[in-house]
């Protein structure tokens, strides 16, 4: 038995905090360099220092870093609120093999993780967030809150996600989808982490289960998150293999070689037409590859953060 492998399939995050500040400041050191010089480490607001007003609030660490003057915005109260959903179905624990190492995740794990690091900002920005995991099952809701006791709350759920695998291989993502629709009244940015993957083949339902969670002007983010790698291009070598679809536990023998090109056809269609269906109901799409870390992510929360007004 490789005792480290088991070690990560059951022993989860250790510090799942830690690990999300770590992301989140190394993305703020290559961002200084990026167009969004408006947010510091801190993650306030800034706008160029106006000659005759206070210093007060100038940020100096921002001055040896750019060589202007900027002074923090601070708002009094609340000004954004962020709802977060997590696909933990059976699926989203692909692939088996990997750990709870930033270099090593599964889609449950990334997908955690990337919910941590905005969970981070947001609560460096004094936003409310709140959070929806579902599987075979709705797992939790929690409404959108900014206390530190909430956040912890959220933080230990997402941890628990990554080493709760569900045993039923039925998912059903569209049911879940509409019920979290109903319960988000206050107009929200909603993230929602998924592979798409159902045991259903109606797709049709999933996009309207999308589509419900436009009401109420909310703006959504779908993040794709995929093993690009593995489940769109089909990198794998041509020895004889058998590949299980873990959400009904059939199963196939072959050489991969031999469907690699249908395969990639068949999915790259669905991709497409999952993209289109979000331009149609004005969702922003944005692609999750688990192999290429989290600057797009958390750069797709920058730019949407800015737009919502």
């Amino acid at each position: 038995m490789d005792l480290q492998l088991e070690l990560n399939k059951t022993g989860g995050f250790k510090n799942l905090e830690l690990l999300a500040k770590q992301v989140v400041e190394g993305f703020i050191a290559g961002m200084h360099k990026s167009p969004f010089h408006g947010f510091s480490a801190e993650f306030a607001e800034h706008k160029i220092y106006n000659q005759g007003e206070s210093t007060k609030h100038i940020d100096w660490k921002l001055f040896a870093k750019t060589d202007r003057l900027y002074t923090k915005r601070y708002d009094e109260e609340t000004n954004l609120r962020c709802h977060l959903i997590l696909d933990n179905s059976t699926s989203m624990h692909y692939p088996e093999s990997a750990g709870t190492s930033i270099g090593n995740l599964n889609k449950s794990a990334f997908s955690a993780l990337a919910c941590a690091s905005l969970m981070h900002i947001l609560k460096k920005q004094r936003d409310a967030v709140g959070l929806s995991v579902y599987s075979d099952a709705y797992d939790f809701y929690s409404p959108e809150k900014g206390s530190e006791r909430h956040h912890q709350m959220l933080l230990s759920k997402l941890s628990e996600a990554v080493i709760s695998k569900p045993e039923s291989k039925s998912t059903e993502t569209y049911t879940y989808l509409h019920q979290i629709a109903e319960k988000i009244h206050r107009r929200s940015l909603i993230f929602v982490f998924t592979d798409m993957f159902q045991t259903s083949e109606d797709d049709e339902k999933l996009f309207e289960a999308l589509r419900h969670l436009k009401h109420n002007k909310h703006e959504v983010v779908l993040f794709h998150v995929f093993d690009k790698e593995k489940e769109l291009t089909f990198e794998f070598d041509n020895r004889p293999k058998r590949f299980i679809d873990v959400e009904t536990g059939e199963y196939i023998n072959l050489y991969p070689d031999n469907i690699k090109d249908n395969y990639e056809k068949a999915v790259s269609s669905y991709f497409k037409t999952l993209k289109l269906k979000c331009g149609q109901y004005r969702i922003k799409y944005v692609e999750a590859d688990i192999r290429k870390g989290f600057n797009q992510i958390l750069t797709t929360y920058m730019v949407e953060r800015q737009k919502f007004v």
